[in-house]
């Protein structure tokens, strides 16, 4: 079942589980859901997070060596649940965690929590039967990527496959703040609704994503905006006391 979104565009936040730690996560996340965001992506720390820029590695490399494993990202999501019903959570994490877990754990693990859905950054859409055969038999919504030089055929595999939303990728590379978005973000959006619009697929658009400017660029053309290395940027600068307030206000400022 698609992910809804209140606004458009919708906004995304993704937060490194446990970066500081993992209270002030829940609380950070309580913060960007109370201020407008529709979505928490819920990132498990791991060892290797070779798609993320420097920004995500650091938080990742701090909750990492703080112990944070994928039961205790499971654990967020269900404190989030539990105090916003309403709010979309989706686990995003490597294949690496899970595997470890074992997919069928997972994905049931996931359910329990309350997760709406799952977005596994290295699953390629080609190799995904079994995780697609776990995710539906625990009513989970599957999210792929989608990059600007995927093919039209892997584009509607993806949008056939996907059920929360798709989150497409403005541009090539890893994840990070940028000035512009790049004008190929566009044009993906754009051969993504050939296959999307049918079903009521949203499209979400991620990486490089930083202000208010962005949103309302990304609002004229996709559905919603994914938000990840400018929060865990200002995580960073915080303090664990003043990180849920300033998440708070930045989320609220993106709306301006």
């Amino acid at each position: 079942m698609p992910i809804q979104f209140s606004k458009k565009p919708g906004l995304v936040a993704y937060l490194t589980a446990g970066d500081p730690d993992l209270a002030t996560t829940r609380d950070i996340a309580l913060a960007a859901i109370d201020n407008g965001a529709d979505v928490i992506e819920l990132g498990v720390p791991f060892s290797d997070p070779l798609a993320d820029g420097p920004v995500i590695q650091r938080a990742s490399e701090r909750a990492v060596a703080r112990g944070v494993r994928l039961s205790d990202v499971l654990g967020v999501a269900r404190e989030l649940r539990k105090a916003r019903p309403q709010c979309g959570i989706v686990m995003f994490s490597y294949l690496n965690p899970v595997i470890r877990m074992g997919l069928r754990s997972f994905c049931a693990a996931a359910k329990e929590a309350g997760a709406d859905g799952v977005l596994l950054t290295d699953m390629i859409v080609e190799e995904a039967d079994e995780y697609l055969a776990e995710m539906q038999a625990n009513d989970l919504a599957p999210v792929f990527l989608a990059a600007p030089t995927s093919p039209d055929a892997r584009l509607k595999a993806i949008a056939e496959r996907s059920k929360g939303f798709v989150y497409a990728i403005s541009r090539v590379g890893i994840t990070g703040t940028q000035q512009n978005l790049a004008d190929d973000a566009e044009q993906l959006v754009g051969r993504l609704r050939a296959f999307t619009s049918a079903a009521g697929l949203p499209i979400a658009l991620g990486f490089g994503i930083s202000n208010a400017e962005h949103v309302r660029t990304v609002g004229k053309f996709a559905d919603a905006a994914v938000i990840g290395s400018a929060l865990v940027a200002l995580i960073e600068k915080s303090t664990p006391a003043e990180a849920p307030v300033a998440i708070g206000n930045f989320i609220a400022g993106l709306r301006v």
